[in-house]
């Protein structure tokens, strides 16, 4: 573990920040990625934990998804729409980038999943300093 790092609340535009450049949303010091498909146990600076339970990152996986479905089909309507294309381009299209932007997305829809996590926590916990 690094040296000491001062946790506070952060905002969450700075929470999703820290999402979109792949760093732990926590303290935005580390990295969330030790490769490039494999996670951190934890963070290297704060020791927040990034995977809590086995099957927490399914969530993720839903995003990924409805991204690459919004993406791939919304793309192919627009490009139809704009540029009337032939139904052997719009297959190409969609196929090709409904194949390629989930392993694109995998590493953002994690981080965006923990980052929501860490947010919504934050959030519960300050509600139940409030209570008390």
């Amino acid at each position: 573990m690094g040296s000491t790092v001062p946790l506070g609340s952060p905002s969450v535009s700075s929470v999703l920040r820290r999402a979109v450049a792949l760093r732990c949303p926590r303290c935005g010091r580390a990295p969330l990625f030790a490769t490039w498909a494999r996670m951190h146990v934890a963070c290297g600076a704060c020791g927040m934990r990034f995977e809590r339970e086995q099957g927490y990152f399914v969530g993720a996986i839903y995003v990924n998804y409805a991204l690459t479905i919004a993406v791939s089909l919304g793309g192919v309507v627009l490009l139809d729409a704009l540029f009337t294309l032939p139904l052997a381009t719009q297959l190409t299209i969609g196929v090709t980038s409904a194949v390629l932007l989930p392993l694109v997305g995998f590493r953002h829809a994690r981080s965006f999943w923990l980052a929501l996590d860490h947010l919504a926590s934050e959030f519960d916990a300050r509600l139940e300093r409030r209570r008390r």
